[in-house]
């Protein structure tokens, strides 16, 4: 997600730095993860993700 945000200006994800903050976070925090919080993550913010990297793929 980094990666794409910085080599191209165009690609607009909602929420884009928090993604990359949760990614850090479930890979490197592990041993303090609250299943509540990822379960959270997963119904409430996955689906927009979703929604926004389809429509870049349909471009």
């Amino acid at each position: 997600m980094n990666r794409i945000l910085k080599s191209d200006e165009t690609v607009s994800i909602t929420n884009s730095r928090k993604i990359v903050d949760a990614r850090n976070y479930i890979i490197h925090g592990y041993d303090s993860l609250s299943v509540d919080i990822l379960w959270s993550i997963v119904i409430n913010h996955l689906p927009k993700l979703k929604e926004e990297v389809t429509e870049l793929l349909e471009k």
